[in-house]
């Protein structure tokens, strides 16, 4: 069976469903990777622009680059304040248009499972790393359940619907990823779990983000009105809530950080 392609096309509803998921875990992240002021950074798959505006805005970087396929979401990007001297390029993670050691640390945030080949993506990464550079990732653990909207999915499975799934699902496991940077010669290695927790005021704030998911939204929107209350209110009956109605959801991704050689 072949999966359906996802496409991320727009960046305002990217960043209610998934960019503020990613700047949780992109805060443990950076706070992992310890980077020097000064360096030159290249993010692969920058999306909107959630991850690169933490970059800016925490590391004191001397450049910031991006590149994502999607030239929707690069327009987003480029109306964050913060991201107005950064170049972002619409490119292929499989072929990045770099010299070789162009960049001081080049990240991958919540994208790996999405390249077709992903050897061939972090072979890249670490092709355009300098010697010593730091070449990095976090990912949702879609093998081991990880992903904040697993429940989503699982009750979209369980009505028959037929979920969006990408196309190297694996390739986030924290044993695949270590493989993946030792394939591409990277050393010093090393692996993490991130756990983080995001609030929602309510479940019509946790609706609202799930409507216009970049991954299933188009799914949503082409289901007949009574399915959708069904699903609406399954979801409903198996997330907790306080006695405010707040929602407090868990979610957690696979990091992995290696190093060019010297």
């Amino acid at each position: 069976m072949v999966n359906e392609q996802i496409h991320f096309d727009d960046g305002v509803a990217y960043e209610r469903y998934m960019g503020r998921w990613s700047q949780l875990v992109g805060d443990v992240f950076l706070d992992w990777l310890v980077p020097q002021p000064g360096l030159r950074w290249l993010d692969v798959g920058c999306g909107n622009g959630a991850f690169t505006e933490m970059v800016v805005e925490r590391c004191a970087p001397a450049s910031v680059q991006g590149i994502d396929p999607s030239e929707e979401q690069l327009a987003y990007a480029r109306t964050r304040s913060s991201l107005r001297d950064t170049l972002l390029h619409r490119a292929d993670a499989m072929a990045l248009p770099f010299a070789d050691n162009a960049f001081d640390v080049a990240v991958m945030p919540l994208v790996i499972f999405f390249v077709p080949d992903p050897a061939r993506g972090v072979a890249e990464m670490a092709r355009v790393a300098c010697p010593g550079g730091a070449v990095a990732a976090y990912a949702w653990d879609m093998a081991g359940g990880g992903f904040p909207y697993k429940l989503l999915r699982d009750e979209m499975r369980e009505l028959g619907i037929a979920v969006p799934a990408p196309p190297s699902p694996d390739a986030s496991r924290l044993d695949a990823m270590r493989d993946l940077w030792a394939g591409a010669g990277l050393d010093r290695i090393d692996t993490r779990e991130i756990a983080v927790q995001r609030t929602f005021v309510d479940f019509d704030d946790y609706w609202t983000a799930i409507l216009g998911g970049s991954s299933v939204g188009s799914k949503l929107a082409a289901m007949a009105p009574r399915d959708l209350a069904l699903l609406k209110t399954r979801i409903h009956a198996r997330l907790p809530a306080d006695d405010s109605g707040r929602i407090t959801y868990s979610a957690r991704a696979n990091a992995v950080k290696g190093y060019a050689p010297r």
